[in-house]
Formats: structure tokens, C-alpha cells, sequence
């Protein structure tokens, strides 16, 4: 269980860029509210990993 919390982070990240990789082959740049959620799917992800590595030993 530990393992999968400790990377809860890198998972957040690579839903945000997946629905970038979506939009982009869409074509479907200029929708501001997916473009932001995926920015912010992206951020939340990077501190969860930051402070989950910190937080959480083996």
C-alpha cells in the first residue's frame, strides 16, 4: 500500500499529461477549462509527490 501512495504523485502527473497528449492530437487547444485542469492535475501531482516521498519511508 505504501508503494502505491508513494507514487499517488507521478500518477496525478501522467493523468495531466495524458489529457494534454488528448487535446493536442484533437485538436482541441483553445478549451481553456481542460487545458487548465490538466495544468492543475500536473502541479497537484509534482507537490503530492514532493511530500509524499518526504513523509512516507519504507
Amino acid at each position: 500500500m505504501k508503494g502505491l501512495l508513494k507514487n499517488l504523485g507521478l500518477l496525478i502527473i501522467l493523468v495531466g499529461v495524458v489529457i494534454l497528449m488528448v487535446c493536442a492530437f484533437t485538436g482541441n487547444v483553445n478549451n481553456n477549462g481542460i487545458l487548465l485542469g490538466a495544468l492543475a492535475a500536473i502541479v497537484i501531482g509534482l507537490i503530492a509527490y514532493i511530500v509524499l516521498n518526504k513523509y512516507i519511508t519504507e
